[in-house]
């Protein structure tokens, strides 16, 4: 995992409103499995596939003609911090999945760099997750997962991969990166389903 210089986290006793075991912080720490990705707009493109086929894929242009909305919401990494009122721009998970009703209720995330974390399908709907690009509204940067990565706030961050390219819906849950190494298969962050058996 790598860490940016500076991280440093702080017990906030007038924070009200953090899940158990979290301290605030005002800065944005870097943490990732590997090293940065650095994908090209004119190269990115993200697919939703089945287990069986590829069922969508879409090229940065055509991400950008898709509706995007504004979101403001807090986050919180497993490593104990957590960041109150970010706000992103991205298309909603819904809108990927419109149409697809593959009755598919596990999802495989994908991301340029061979990350993968597993969600269930309904962590990823209703309004709950999305395909961003921008931050405080500036283009994604690439050390935060630019120029697109999945935002699902409900959940630890491992769950939001970074430079996400791929969703494969599946029959079984299968873990992720970070899972088949003893992390949570959920990650609620209010319930500290940090580890497995949390």
């Amino acid at each position: 995992m790598t860490i940016s210089r500076g991280f440093v986290g702080h017990h906030d006793p007038r924070a009200v409103d953090l899940p158990p075991g979290q301290h605030l912080t005002h800065g944005f720490p870097v943490l990732t499995a590997g090293p940065t990705q650095m994908i090209p707009t004119h190269e990115w493109s993200f697919t939703l596939a089945s287990e069986d086929e590829v069922l969508r894929t879409w090229t940065w242009d055509d991400r950008a003609a898709l509706p995007a909305e504004e979101i403001s919401v807090d986050i919180h990494c497993v490593t104990r911090w957590t960041k109150l009122g970010t706000r992103w721009r991205g298309v909603s998970v819904d809108t990927l999945l419109a149409g697809v009703g593959s009755g598919l209720g596990y999802a495989t995330v994908h991301s340029y760099g061979g990350y993968t974390t597993n969600l269930a399908v309904e962590d990823l709907t209703g309004g709950r997750a999305w395909l961003v690009h921008e931050y405080e509204g500036e283009p994604l940067e690439a050390d935060h997962g630019g120029p697109a990565r999945l935002l699902v706030p409900h959940l630890y961050l491992w769950k939001s991969a970074k430079w996400a390219n791929r969703i494969t819906l599946r029959r079984r849950d299968e873990p992720g990166f970070w899972e088949t190494f003893g992390y949570h298969s959920h990650g609620d962050p209010w319930r500290e389903e940090r580890h497995a058996g949390d």
